[in-house]
């Protein structure tokens, strides 16, 4: 990535952090029902995770390892993606932006068929099947090469795989309040299954003999690593991290539906403190 896309991201980031915090503070002083300070610290540290997977030293890395990789993926999807919605950024950020930029979205908002579009794009089978795709696709051989040999193929793939993040975890985390009858106890499947395209590709990096991506081969190794090595490491990374997030999330979930307030709406009944 040259230092102008990087500066580029960076100033993209910062600006919306101080969109957000702008928002933030109109409704800490205005408002009834402020944002707590912790999903504030959420958002912003979900910022910095984007930032670090896409303008950091890491962003540079993955040119030599797929460990590096690696971890931009799962910044991306697995780490900010949640972080972004636990930080309730749809009030914040609509309260953060300039009155201009609000009356010129508003009636693109309110048409029918933005409300439709909004509600199919987060239906469980499309953000699943949203997710999977872009894991899977972007992992094929071919289809990596061609992101690491073109630096706006390479852009795409991270905005894909923060795009897919931020779907997949929306109907588990519900940033809006809306209620959904296809959430409950469904989202535990969900998330089981939502771990399996992830098992599959693990497995096959950390048990393969072979180097699935040859572009690694000509790059020199950090750390005494082979570039099998690498490659096993990448996929044992992907496996831990998937596990442990996911595990985590069924377990906040479950523990909440199974308390007395499970019958509440699912955004309040999964994170409210």
């Amino acid at each position: 990535m040259s230092p102008y896309v990087q500066a580029g991201c960076t100033a993209t980031i910062v600006f919306a952090a101080a969109v957000y915090l702008r928002g933030w503070l109109h409704l800490h002083t205005a408002s009834a029902t402020p944002i707590p300070l912790w999903r504030a610290a959420s958002f912003l540290l979900g910022l910095l995770a984007i930032w670090v997977a896409v303008a950091s030293p890491v962003a540079i890395s993955d040119q030599r390892m797929l460990t590096a990789h690696m971890i931009q993926h799962l910044l991306l999807m697995t780490i900010a993606s949640p972080m972004i919605w636990l930080g309730s950024p749809v009030p914040a950020v609509w309260n953060g932006l300039p009155r201009l930029a609000r009356n010129v979205a508003l009636p693109a908002i309110r048409q029918p068929v933005a409300a439709w579009i909004g509600r199919a794009m987060t239906r469980l089978a499309f953000c699943w099947m949203a997710a999977a795709a872009a894991l899977v696709a972007w992992h094929v051989p071919a289809i990596f090469q061609l992101g690491m040999q073109s630096e706006r193929w390479h852009a795409i793939e991270q905005a894909s795989f923060l795009a897919t993040g931020l779907l997949f975890w929306w109907p588990v985390i519900q940033p809006f309040p809306r209620e959904s009858a296809e959430l409950r106890w469904t989202i535990l499947v969900y998330l089981f299954l939502a771990t399996l395209p992830c098992d599959v590709l693990s497995g096959l990096l950390v048990f393969s003999d072979r180097v699935a991506y040859p572009v690694y081969l000509c790059t020199p190794q950090r750390a005494g690593f082979s570039a099998l090595d690498d490659q096993q490491c990448a996929g044992a990374l992907m496996w831990t991290c998937v596990t442990v997030v996911y595990l985590a999330a069924g377990t906040i979930l479950a523990m909440r539906l199974l308390s007395p307030r499970g019958d509440a709406r699912i955004c309040d009944a999964y994170w409210t403190s």
